[in-house]
């Protein structure tokens, strides 16, 4: 096929979308497929065999553009429509693959050219607007009906998690395909990760997070959390912007609790792996949405225990037998973390089951195939549509 990628963010970075469209985009070009990708001018340099990357230029130079809805991300989504416009008038494209909220261009440019379109669902946009701008709750019911509309026009939808799924599958009957996320722990590709406990000078259990900071990923919880746990721990957390890093230091430092705890900021996926097992627990603290960290495949494939909250965001993938799960409640939250480090078997025991499902369920082969099962649908319908 030929097909016209829609990726509305940096690309490439560390993080959850732009590496979903990394393992998408090796996955469509293994598969000979020709894909046109736009996307924004931020990011690292991506090459795939087949695969042709179009940065949109914006008037003036835009940077740090973050997760979710902001002015910078409003403004360079401005650009990647035009830049839809112009490749669709100069080009033949059988399929449009829309990513997040350019399933909204996908639906304009499927009435002006005619093209169809995969709406790939990573989010419920209409939940992130509402939480991160509560004065739009009263928009909410109209914010509903307009995400439902990508996932109703759509030739087939792409959910990420099953909650995702059960959300596209009240607008449709069928085309719900769930492409299932991976763990980005690849031996092959490994890249050797500071030693925490030699060079980086971290004393005590090691209980570690990894992911950006955003405030529906209950960073705070999890300090909070820490600060009852009155006993010796180093929490470890990886990732974050400057900002969110200082901001959270600071907040370590009015829990008491600083020495103990260590930013190392960002660091590369490659590193992943080396870093996950130097862990004694891994935590996936997130207070807001429903769809699952794409972290938590990591975590589960490393082998060390997972401890996340009791929410839908963990538990259409987490279960008491792979993970210890809490209420999103400072002191539940530490109980959990108390228990498993007072308990070697428990930890030994819990993290071997998870690194089984992990390889059952959520390998690179099971990706490859959620993403052959979508495209079959789609060709078989666009066939019989003909």
């Amino acid at each position: 096929m030929r097909i016209l990628f829609l990726a509305p963010h940096p690309f490439y970075q560390d993080r959850g979308t732009p590496i979903a469209v990394d393992l998408l985009l090796r996955a469509l070009s293994a598969d000979g497929h020709c894909v046109d990708v736009i996307t924004f001018p931020e990011g690292q340099e991506r090459s795939y065999p087949n695969v042709t990357i179009h940065r949109v230029k914006t008037w003036v130079r835009i940077n740090g553009v973050r997760p979710g809805f902001s002015l910078k991300k409003l403004v360079c989504d401005g650009f990647l429509f035009a830049r839809g416009i112009s490749l669709l008038r100069s080009g033949k494209y059988d399929l449009i693959h829309a990513v997040e909220e350019s399933g909204f261009f996908a639906l304009i440019y499927r009435r002006l050219f005619g093209v169809p379109f995969i709406y790939d669902m990573d989010s419920l946009m209409s939940m992130q607007l509402v939480d991160k701008h509560p004065r739009l709750g009263a928009l909410r019911g109209f914010l509903e009906h307009l995400e439902r509309l990508p996932m109703r026009h759509a030739v087939a939808v792409a959910p990420m998690c099953e909650d995702l799924a059960a959300q596209a599958r009240k607008v449709r009957d069928d085309g719900v395909v769930v492409i299932k996320d991976v763990s980005l722990i690849d031996e092959s590709r490994e890249a050797n990760a500071a030693d925490l406990r030699g060079e980086g000078g971290v004393r005590g259990p090691i209980i570690m997070y990894i992911g950006n900071l955003e405030p529906y990923q209950g960073i705070d919880l999890l300090l909070s959390a820490c600060a009852r746990l009155d006993r010796a721990f180093a929490l470890v957390i990886i990732g974050g912007l400057a900002d969110d890093i200082n901001s959270f230091r600071e907040r370590a430092e009015d829990l008491g609790i600083s020495p103990s705890v260590h930013f190392l900021g960002p660091r590369p996926v490659a590193e992943i792996g080396a870093y996950l097992r130097q862990a004694d627990i891994l935590v996936s603290p997130r207070v807001h949405g429903t769809n699952t960290p794409m972290k938590i495949y990591s975590y589960l494939s490393s082998g060390v225990p997972v401890v996340a909250t009791d929410l839908p965001t963990h538990t259409q993938v987490l279960n008491p037998d792979i993970a210890v799960l809490a209420k999103p409640d400072a002191g539940v939250f530490a109980a959990a973390l108390r228990t498993l480090l007072d308990d070697d078997q428990l930890r030994a025991q819990t993290g071997k089951r998870a690194a089984a499902y992990a390889a059952r369920e959520h390998g690179m082969e099971s990706f490859v195939s959620s993403v052959r099962k979508l495209y079959q649908f789609v060709d078989q319908r666009l066939c019989s549509d003909t």
